[in-house]
């Protein structure tokens, strides 16, 4: 009977955290954290000013809230990189995971992006431990592919710099990869050759029989 009871108020809370933290990445994006105000992210939400500050403390608690959502999104297209797999299926998983999430998300993968090149100021030490033993666990799953002979011999954290490289920048730059492409706007289709063509020419420079 009591956890019916916390039901509703815990639902309501999920609710309006997920409406602060999609008005912060549409706003921080567009106006950068300088230039954005709690009243904004308010406005934009739907709620008073008041609910705003009743679950962040401060404009900048709701942006560090928004680069660890990001980085468990990006945890979990790395899930696909596990020793169970075989190399080809598991880029192939991995890959197009990460497209389909920057395509979803853009705003988010942008001001991520923004974020880093301005000095990562907002990125916490937690954050940073976090992707350095995110990175160790996968790269070790990547050495022991190479030990087992199902991979050449290449350095896996540059691998790894390569396909984040890659997998961002049809979000991150896409007004580049739209004039590349001859179109007027990415669409679905695009990302899904894209996801092809990525994973074809990585895996045919880093499988011993592509």
């Amino acid at each position: 009977m009591a956890k019916a009871a916390r039901d509703p108020e815990e639902r309501i809370r999920e609710r309006n955290i997920r409406l602060i933290i999609k008005a912060g990445i549409e706003i921080f994006a567009r106006k950068g954290f300088d230039g954005t105000r709690i009243a904004e992210i308010a406005e934009a939400s739907g709620l008073p000013k008041a609910n705003v500050y009743y679950y962040f403390s401060s404009k900048e608690e709701i942006y560090t809230a928004i680069i660890a959502h990001l980085l468990t999104s990006w945890d979990n297209a790395l899930k696909y990189i596990s020793p169970e797999r075989e190399p080809a299926e598991a880029f192939r998983l991995y890959i197009t995971a990460k497209l389909e999430y920057t395509r979803k998300n853009m705003a988010e993968s942008r001001l991520f992006a923004s974020e880093i090149i301005q000095g990562a100021r907002f990125l916490t030490k937690k954050d940073r431990e976090h992707i350095r033993q995110v990175t160790d666990t996968h790269v070790a799953v990547i050495e022991g592919w190479i030990a087992a002979g199902k991979m050449l011999p290449v350095d896996p954290r540059h691998l790894f710099i390569m396909l984040w490289a890659s997998t961002q920048f049809y979000s991150d730059f896409e007004p580049v990869a739209i004039d590349a492409l001859r179109k007027s706007r990415l669409k679905a289709d695009d990302y899904d050759k894209a996801a092809t063509t990525i994973a074809e020419t990585i895996l045919r420079g880093i499988l011993p029989n592509p």
